[in-house]
């Protein structure tokens, strides 16, 4: 049993160290990117609705 999970380790290093292959800093940073702009327009737009929701709650409540 020990020796079988000695093979999985070194089966798993073989493949992330020789046949996986990684971003490079460009496209690693691209995708970072792409992910901060994405979660700040997702923010935004649930800040709206939620501003909007308010308001009409504040508008049926008051009556």
């Amino acid at each position: 049993m020990f020796n079988s999970f000695i093979s999985y380790c070194k089966g798993s290093y073989e493949e992330l160290a020789h046949k996986t292959t990684w971003p490079t800093r460009k496209e690693l940073t691209h995708s970072a990117v792409v992910v901060l702009v994405a979660s700040i327009v997702i923010a935004l737009i649930v800040f709206c609705m939620d501003t909007v929701f308010d308001q009409l709650m504040k508008l049926v409540y008051s009556a």
